[in-house]
């Protein structure tokens, strides 16, 4: 039986990770498996450099597409998947290997998953988490300079020019195909607790549906 895909995207601060976070911690880790976009980005020698000669990572192409839809669709088949953490070029950090296991649900979470044609295809939910631009910013600098070790002249430099633009030409206009939109201005409890529902009830219907074959 063909699992549950839930997509998941939303602008560079808006929140994904904490959500996804949240999300990940209400379920078994047999029950739902979450591949990130965020560990199919190739190379820095490979990335295209604006005319200031800096490094842009947000663009599509700056991801594995080909890798990456590849194991989205190796999970839906029921294959398990190996990928070496990506760690944002920080050499503090030591890379992990990721291991994702087939699951009833799959979540499949990025800036550019909707993006994507044949990756949003394979999509039975598609959710977008919102959230105002000044507040994206701020959660953007306290992230870039605490987990990535980047200079505040960097991140905004990388904000304006980079990242803006992304969201506004790559990810935005996909807001109104959304199912689900989660504001997090503040809080997203209420959002959280709408999937949550989703993906119990779905994991619920599949319990009886094999109790149910089992009377038979």
């Amino acid at each position: 039986m063909k699992p549950l895909v839930i997509g998941i995207t939303g602008g560079s601060g808006s929140g994904k990770t904490t959500f996804i976070r949240a999300l990940k911690e209400s379920f078994q880790r047999d029950e739902v498996c979450i591949v990130s976009q965020d560990d199919y980005y190739l190379p820095k020698a490979e990335q295209w450099r604006d005319p200031q000669g800096v490094v842009n990572f947000d663009l599509p192409s700056s991801i594995d597409k080909a890798a990456f839809t590849t194991d989205v669709k190796h999970l839906i088949k029921g294959l398990g998947i190996k990928r070496q953490e990506y760690t944002f070029n920080n050499e503090a950090k030591t890379p992990k290997l990721l291991i994702c296991r087939p699951a009833p649900v799959i979540i499949v979470e990025g800036l550019f998953v909707f993006h994507y044609k044949k990756v949003r295809k394979k999509m039975d939910l598609k959710v977008f988490i919102n959230a105002k631009e000044n507040l994206k910013v701020i959660r953007r600098i306290k992230r870039d300079q605490l987990e990535r070790n980047y200079p505040l002249t960097d991140v905004l430099y990388r904000y304006e020019n980079h990242v803006l633009p992304a969201f506004e030409k790559y990810i935005q206009p996909y807001m109104e195909d959304a199912d689900i939109i989660v504001n997090n201005n503040h809080v997203f409890e209420k959002g959280l607790q709408v999937v949550k529902g989703f993906i119990r009830n779905y994991l619920d219907t599949l319990q009886q549906g094999d109790n149910a074959a089992y009377r038979f």
